[in-house]
């Protein structure tokens, strides 16, 4: 699985995990040079509070737009520290 936006690969791997239709990926298999961290936070009922990394390719960044659980509930634990995405970055194989 990749995640691409602006023609840049944020993120390849073959080893995503499904959860929620989302494709978590491995925190080594993102290329980190790309995120930004965010001061934004949410909280899944079951998978606990997530953190949240804006993208910046060149000098157009897409807030907001990748998420993970630094500290994932216990029945989210196969997920913690992966990284998903959304608001425009295509998950595609």
């Amino acid at each position: 699985m990749k995640a691409i936006w602006k023609d840049k690969v944020i993120a390849e791997s073959d080893n995503t995990i499904v959860v929620e239709s989302n494709h978590y990926f491995p925190p080594n298999a993102v290329d980190q040079q790309y995120l930004v961290k965010s001061d934004t936070h949410t909280t899944c009922p079951w998978k606990g509070e997530a953190s949240y990394y804006s993208i910046k390719v060149n000098d157009e960044q897409l807030e907001d737009a990748a998420w993970y659980y630094p500290s994932a509930s216990e029945k989210a634990k196969n997920i913690e520290n992966y990284i998903a995405f959304w608001k425009g970055v295509k998950v595609t194989e």
